[in-house]
């Protein structure tokens, strides 16, 4: 146990060293993937799996994948993302995809978050509440 303390510990350092500014910064990533070549520290693929993760998961928190049913309006994906940047007090990027499956609606996933507006998701609500 003490051990899988040790490789989360070291892989918040890492990941803290890889921020500038609070975002991740891909010139301090090849600095600390370099460090880590050189050092070679103990349980080094449980650290370097550890840090891949917290990366990951850093890299999601500024990026927002919006889901929609039909057209999108021209210039929805940027008041979504700047309206996101408010919310969050950062920058955030966005990608959209279709998803017909919605029926109608949107919806916007951004690391843990997911806020949903769809036809989908009233139908799934109102199925469960009967």
């Amino acid at each position: 146990m003490a051990a899988k303390k040790q490789v989360r510990h070291v892989a918040r350092v890492l990941l803290a060293a890889s921020l500038e500014n609070g975002t991740v910064s891909p010139e301090r990533i090849s600095g600390v993937l370099a460090w880590f070549e050189k050092a070679q520290p103990a349980g080094g693929l449980a650290i370097l799996r550890e840090y891949h993760r917290l990366v990951l998961a850093e890299i999601n928190k500024t990026h927002a994948r919006i889901e929609h049913a039909g057209a999108l309006g021209s210039g929805a994906l940027e008041s979504i993302a700047s309206s996101l940047s408010r919310r969050y007090s950062r920058a955030i990027t966005a990608t959209a995809t279709e998803n017909p499956a919605l029926i109608a609606g949107i919806r916007v996933s951004i690391g843990d978050d997911v806020f949903e507006s769809s036809i989908a998701e009233q139908l799934e609500s109102l199925s469960i509440a009967n």
